[in-house]
């Protein structure tokens, strides 16, 4: 098996768990939050498939998704066009809500088709190419793509077991 092939699988695997966090649910309950200072599975979901086309778009040169094929026009959230989350506050947590689950499963699905089709023509070379030099020591494309990964899955965990609060609260 080769690295890329590693990668495709964890990759698939975070499309899986987003469907099964998101799928059947409704607005209020993609809103709801178990807490004030905590996530809402719909911005959990935005936001690790916003990291993951900012992050791979810029890494293999590709335009991103959200604003290329007009999914921040679909979302119509009051949030900067290229904002992906990271750092938002309670507040700007609130203001991402969907009208449906298809809205949050079609962007991924758009993002994982794009992400699939960068990691199927990996070489074992292009996971050495440094990708972002602001680090000490500078990120390679291997580590972005690991890194990625791993935010990804810790995030869509997070929407999985607010969905398993949510269901245990209606029982």
């Amino acid at each position: 098996m080769h690295a890329k092939d590693i990668l495709i699988d964890g990759y698939d695997r975070i499309r899986e768990e987003v469907h099964a966090a998101v799928d059947g649910l409704g607005p209020d309950e993609l809103a709801a939050r178990p807490g004030a200072g905590s996530n809402s599975i719909a911005w959990l979901v935005w936001h690790l498939t916003r990291v993951q086309d900012d992050h791979l778009a810029d890494a293999f040169g590709h335009d991103q998704v959200w604003t290329a094929q007009e999914w921040e026009k679909r979302f119509g959230l009051d949030l900067p066009r290229h904002d992906t989350g990271y750092g938002h506050d309670a507040g700007q947590v609130a203001r991402v809500r969907v009208s449906d689950a298809g809205l949050l499963t079609g962007y991924h699905d758009a993002v994982h088709a794009q992400s699939l089709t960068a990691l199927r023509a990996l070489t074992a070379a292009d996971l050495e190419r440094v990708v972002d030099e602001r680090w000490d020591p500078p990120v390679t494309l291997g580590v972005r793509l690991v890194s990625v990964l791993s935010d990804d899955l810790q995030h869509v965990g997070q929407a999985a077991y607010v969905r398993g609060l949510l269901q245990s609260a209606a029982a």
